[in-house]
């Protein structure tokens, strides 16, 4: 039986998660049960469907949840007859033909075919013919479309998607040679995504945006999409909200639609937090960080080149720290690390008798890790010691990703970088000049001197051309390809900044540096090496969203759009009734592009805003994609090339 629903979700981020176990639960509710003893089953995923679950759900976790086997779709796989197959992926042509194909070589015993995003008619009845011409009707047990368009990096993080992402990238949407029909593909890209986010929430929102940009035409097309599904009372996805048509509930969460050109400076600002560091410096992808460890220096004599080898670490939900430092400054997370070795330290002797006790002295202790709780009940010993090697191994990951951070921040003066920019921006005197930096050839890498000069550039009134050739010139000497600056010159000529104040309020104070870390037993090496007390203030999106959020009369958003897809016909902004308390909830989506930066800015402003009840107000951050510096300016650089 060809049975096809479509399924709406919870009410946080995370009812990701709950929807993917849900899924591969053969779509039955999870229960105790169902976990105590799993049916056994086959993942077949996209790399898209990949790049969802993997931030989510770990190997162990889909192992637990009965999944035995994972396996790309396009990839050469063996038939198993008597197994259940889950299927995640896009509803592409190319993957509903590949799906049709292992339906008539008869790979599996059943198929429970998951749809990121909603399948079209057309490909579902090739769907069919081909279940009934291979006479596998009976097997195809459930047709779901399962609206997970878009990867949750954490409770309050997603972005759109991963692979082919420079599809919908910055660069993708400001090409000067952009044809109209590939604009509007990208915009109905972003837009299917925030429809299933919409849909996972469970909520309508109320959504304001900026005029005359690309934020505006995904505005748009969100609020006719959600519309027209409000529309279709039988089918509509939003049922659970017991609307009427045009009734306006002020519990509503409003989402804001920004473009990437409100602010060029952020993403180029040389960060001070954890986490942004990790994306900065490290190659921090899906919540993985990789970190290259030298095995052996080689020998230049020879010729002979340094083995090195590449370490993956989770930096998951799970863990604690990261959890609890990720938003701190470095030097903070540095001394933390610092107190947990010298915590863990005291109680290595109490491993050293657990492990003997067990008989397990010289076993790796990965495997010891792995034991499982029914095993871990069978003495305290053995339920003690999983617990203290999972504290070690967390403690290793964060001194080793801690370190490589150091050794980038020495290396490049990273420090340096971070309060002069910090200054620039609020407009604070300088203590050494920019163009020093640029001649000095210790000082970091081009890249590095080409954002400080963006930034510079950006925040300057009054830079004229002649100042401005002469540091090209002496960037031009110090390596740097000037492509970007052409693109960002031009851009600034016609971005309408709101306020060439639109970065006030920050700057920085040097502190000494925590005395746990310049004493002689730390593992890390701080000399040299500044601290900071960062002065709490909003950045250009942050400030936006407060207006909105607490109904701020502001000059810029005063004169953003404001759409209510609950209203039964699509009207004016001006004559929509709008609430008149401030919103408890936001989503703030940024098309072209996001970092790390703004998402812990957001979160610093929230800390001790309440709603009238009491509780915590929540914003969640989500974007086209998730760049670092060094990837924006790639797109910059393809974007100053093409200009002529």
């Amino acid at each position: 039986m060809l049975l096809c629903s479509r399924t709406s979700k919870g009410i946080s981020l995370f009812s990701t998660c709950l929807a993917l176990k849900r899924m591969l639960n053969l779509n039955a509710p999870v229960t105790k049960g169902s976990l105590n003893e799993p049916s056994w089953k086959i993942l077949v995923y996209d790399r898209f469907g990949q790049d969802i679950i993997s931030p989510l759900l770990s190997v162990r976790e889909l192992r637990d949840l009965g999944v035995t086997l994972h396996l790309l779709l396009h990839t050469d796989r063996e038939p198993i007859p008597d197994v259940p197959a889950v299927y995640f992926v896009l509803p592409s042509e190319e993957n509903v033909q590949r799906i049709c194909q292992d339906c008539q070589n008869q790979l599996y015993e059943s198929y429970y075919l998951n749809f990121i995003s909603a399948i079209s008619r057309q490909r579902l009845e090739d769907l069919a013919s081909v279940a009934i011409s291979a006479n596998a009707v009976s097997q195809v047990s459930k047709v779901f479309d399962q609206y997970l368009n878009f990867i949750s990096l954490e409770d309050h993080f997603f972005i759109v998607r991963h692979q082919n992402r420079h599809e919908i990238s910055y660069h993708a949407i400001n090409r000067a040679d952009i044809k109209d029909t590939e604009m509007d593909a990208i915009m109905d890209t972003i837009v299917n995504s925030l429809f299933s986010f919409m849909v996972t929430m469970g909520t309508v929102p109320i959504i304001r945006c900026p005029r005359g940009n690309a934020a505006e035409m995904v505005a748009e097309k969100l609020d006719k999409k959600l519309r027209e599904n409000l529309r279709d009372a039988r089918n509509s996805l939003f049922t659970s909200d017991s609307l009427q048509a045009g009734q306006i509930s002020f519990q509503r969460p409003l989402l804001v639609i920004l473009d990437r050109n409100i602010d060029m400076t952020t993403p180029f600002h040389h960060t001070w937090t954890y986490q942004a560091l990790a994306h900065d410096l490290l190659d921090l992808n899906l919540n993985r960080v990789g970190i290259e460890e030298v095995l052996d220096a080689g020998n230049p004599a020879t010729g002979q080149p340094p083995r090195i080898r590449k370490k993956t670490y989770d930096l998951a939900a799970k863990d604690r720290f990261w959890q609890a430092q990720k938003g701190n400054p470095f030097p903070e997370v540095a001394e933390a690390v610092q107190e947990e070795l010298e915590a863990y330290r005291a109680s290595e002797d109490e491993v050293k008798k657990l492990k003997a006790a067990m008989g397990l002295e010289g076993e790796d202790e990965s495997a010891i890790s792995m034991l499982s709780d029914n095993t871990a009940k069978l003495t305290s010993a053995v339920s003690s010691l999983p617990e203290l090697l999972e504290k070690k191994r967390l403690i290793d990951l964060h001194t080793n990703v801690a370190t490589a951070l150091l050794e980038e921040i020495k290396a490049r003066k990273l420090d340096m970088y971070f309060e002069m920019e910090e200054k620039l921006m609020s407009k604070q005197t300088q203590d050494r000049s920019i163009l020093d930096v640029i001649q000095d050839p210790e000082a970091g890498k081009p890249e590095d001197k080409l954002r400080l000069f963006i930034i510079l550039y950006i925040c300057s009134v009054t830079m004229t051309d002649a100042e401005f050739d002469q540091y090209a010139m002496e960037l031009q000497a110090a390596g740097c390809n000037l492509a970007p600056l052409k693109y960002i010159k031009q851009w600034k000529a016609f971005a309408k900044l709101s306020s060439p104040n639109q970065y006030g309020g920050g700057g920085t104070k040097t502190v000494s540096m925590f005395s746990k870390l310049m004493s002689t037993g730390s593992q890390f090496v701080m000399e040299g090496v500044k601290n900071f007390v960062v002065k709490k203030h909003n950045l250009p999106v942050t400030r936006v969203v407060d207006a909105l959020m607490e109904l701020k009369s502001d000059q810029e958003t005063d004169e953003y759009r404001y759409f209510d897809p609950k209203l039964l016909r699509a009207v004016d902004s001006s004559s929509i009734p709008r609430s008149k308390t401030p919103f408890q909830e936001a989503i703030v989506f940024v098309v072209g592009g996001g970092n790390y930066i703004e998402y812990q800015n957001l979160m610093d402003y929230l800390k001790g805003k309440t709603t009238y009840g009491g509780a915590s107000k929540r914003i969640t951050y989500g974007c086209s994609e998730l760049f670092n510096a060094e990837q924006f300016l790639k797109q910059l650089l393809q974007l100053g090339e093409h200009l002529h």
